[in-house]
C-alpha cells in the first residue's frame, strides 16, 4: 500500500505529475476538491478568495490537518483499486501527520518546485476557477499556503521534482519516479 502525496505551491506542476500517474493507471485525488465541494455546499461562488476562506475556516474548526481528514475516506477507497494512490496538494505538516497515522511508512511525499514568475505564468494560462487573477493575489495565496506550512512539507519531502524546464521533461521525471515507486525501488531525486 502506497500513498504518494504531492506538495508544491500553485502552478508548480503537481497536477501534471498527477496526470502522469493517471496515465499509469494510478488513481489520483486532488485534495482541494474537498474544499471546493465545501465552498459550494455553503452556497459560495468558487473563486480563490472564497475557497481560501473556507479552507481557513475548516482548519480553524477541525485543526490544521482538516483537509487530509476530509480526504481519508476517498483515499482508502482508491487504495483498494490498485494499492497505490496519488494525493495532489499536501499543504501542512499536520496533513502529512494525518496521512502518516493512517498509512505509516506507505506515505511518500514528493515536492514539485518552480520559481514564482514561472508558476504565475502557468496559473494565468490554466484558468482554474479557484486560481488567483493578479500577481498580488497570486502572492497572497502563496503567503496563505506558506502560513499553513507548505514550506515545511516541501523541505521535508522524500523526493524533489524540479520543474523549470519543458512539460516533456517534467513528465519524464515523474514517469521515472512512479516507475521506481511501483517497483518499490528508490528512484532517487529529481
Amino acid at each position: 500500500m502506497r500513498v504518494v502525496g504531492l506538495v508544491g505551491l500553485q502552478g508548480a506542476g503537481k497536477t501534471e505529475v498527477a496526470r502522469v500517474a493517471l496515465s499509469l493507471g494510478i488513481p489520483c485525488i486532488r485534495m482541494g476538491e474537498a474544499v471546493i465541494e465545501e465552498t459550494r455546499r455553503r452556497g459560495l461562488q468558487v473563486n480563490e478568495e472564497n475557497v481560501g476562506r473556507v479552507a481557513d475556516l475548516l482548519r480553524e474548526r477541525m485543526g490544521r490537518g482538516a483537509v487530509a481528514k476530509l480526504n481519508l475516506p476517498l483515499i482508502r477507497e482508491k487504495l483498494g483499486e490498485r494499492g497505490v494512490v496519488v494525493v495532489d496538494g499536501l499543504r501542512s505538516p499536520e496533513e502529512v501527520e494525518e496521512f502518516r497515522k493512517a498509512f505509516g511508512e506507505g506515505l511518500v511525499v514528493v515536492a514539485v518546485w518552480a520559481n514564482p514568475r514561472l508558476r504565475y505564468s502557468r496559473v494565468l494560462s490554466r484558468g482554474r476557477e479557484d486560481d488567483a487573477r493578479s500577481y498580488e493575489s497570486f502572492l497572497e495565496k502563496d503567503r496563505r499556503e506558506l502560513r499553513w506550512g507548505v514550506g515545511e512539507v516541501l523541505s521535508l519531502a522524500d523526493h524533489l521534482l524540479l520543474n523549470e524546464g519543458s512539460l516533456a521533461e517534467l513528465r519524464e521525471k515523474a514517469l521515472e519516479l512512479f516507475r521506481g515507486l511501483l517497483a518499490h525501488e528508490d528512484p532517487g531525486q529529481g
